[in-house]
């Protein structure tokens, strides 16, 4: 409702004092906020290298600096000398990730009678017609389960989505600034409610100025030990609509990303001659003369063979296209 700390403060004080004296309610809204903050979801605040080297967990957890690169873990001021111990195990840290653990989150939204229901749409609400409404119509959703039935069989295994990119959270005041959050989608739910915001979970923060890059997978293995743990074990989980437990399982089904994102999560060049995944050494590409940029061509060859553009030269490179699509590579040929 757009309500100001100050106001909510002064409305906790007028309902204390109509109260009999030795009432416990708040008497400001930061003592308010500490009692309900606990009950919220936990967070972890995983400090890292400045220079996208590692976390500081596991072997690392103690170290205050870099055993790579020997940046210091802590913010150092120029007049400071960063080698030595005193300096380097004070102040705040260089960079830090937001991580919030994706298992309780999935307990809870199992733990709703509502959500429960919800999250088994694809298997018991779903219209089979043969039209592609849901990724479950898809044939990437019947091949998992044709490939690992065990996983497929069980309609409350979740299917999820991973998205990042990079984003500047203090709009145009500065341009430099690129902070990295990272969504995880869940396509179990019907297809007017997986986008939802509401069930869209912000997984992790990779905060900035600087973007990871090809180093975003140091930030991201908290969250794959989760997914990894979810695929390989499971975890026991209260269905509040069945009023049972079960071992809940969790897969990665696709992200979602630009193609600059996609480089740094996949560690494929996007950049440069072959910077197509499909067509890889097959690109077609020119050098333009004079604005020394890469061009990419004969799009036409993903056209149907009879297809008239094929036949077109003056609207495009001035020849015909009579070549077919490359068929794109299987998971074990790449």
């Amino acid at each position: 409702y757009g309500w100001s700390d100050k106001s909510f403060t002064s409305l906790l004080q007028i309902v204390h004092d109509l109260l009999p004296q030795d009432n416990t309610l708040p008497k400001s809204y930061y003592q308010a906020k500490k009692i309900l903050c606990p009950m919220g979801m936990e967070y972890q605040k995983i400090h890292a290298c400045p220079n996208d080297c590692i976390l500081y967990r596991h072997e690392f957890e103690e170290m205050s600096k870099c055993p790579r690169c020997g940046a210091s873990r802590y913010k150092v001021k120029d007049d400071e000398d960063c080698s030595s111990d005193e300096n380097s195990k004070k102040g705040p840290p260089a960079k830090v990730l937001w991580y919030l653990p994706i298992i309780p989150r999935f307990k809870r939204l199992f733990a709703n009678e509502d959500d429960a229901k919800d999250l088994t749409w694809h298997a018991n609400g779903r219209k089979s017609d043969g039209m592609v409404r849901h990724p479950a119509d898809c044939s990437q959703w019947k091949k998992i389960d044709s490939l690992y039935p065990n996983f497929g069989k069980e309609a409350r295994n979740l299917r999820l989505g991973l998205a990042s990119d990079g984003m500047n959270p203090y709009g145009n005041l500065s341009t430099q600034h690129s902070s990295w959050p990272v969504l995880l989608v869940i396509y179990n739910f019907p297809p007017w409610l997986c986008m939802k915001r509401k069930y869209m979970m912000l997984s992790m923060m990779i905060s900035g100025p600087r973007q990871p890059g090809n180093d975003i997978d140091v930030y991201l293995s908290p969250l794959i030990e989760d997914l990894r743990k979810l695929w390989d074990e499971g975890v026991l989980v209260f269905d509040g609509f069945r009023k049972e437990t079960f071992q809940m399982r969790a897969m990665l089904f696709c992200t979602i990303n630009d193609f600059p994102a996609y480089g740094n999560l996949s560690g494929y060049s996007v950049k440069g001659h072959l910077a197509c995944p499909i067509c890889e050494e097959d690109t077609s590409y020119i050098q333009l003369k004079h604005g020394r940029k890469t061009v990419y061509t004969r799009h036409r060859v993903f056209l149907k063979a009879h297809h008239p553009y094929r036949r077109l030269k003056k609207a495009f490179n001035g020849s015909q296209e009579h070549e077919i699509r490359r068929t794109p590579l299987t998971g074990e040929q790449v």
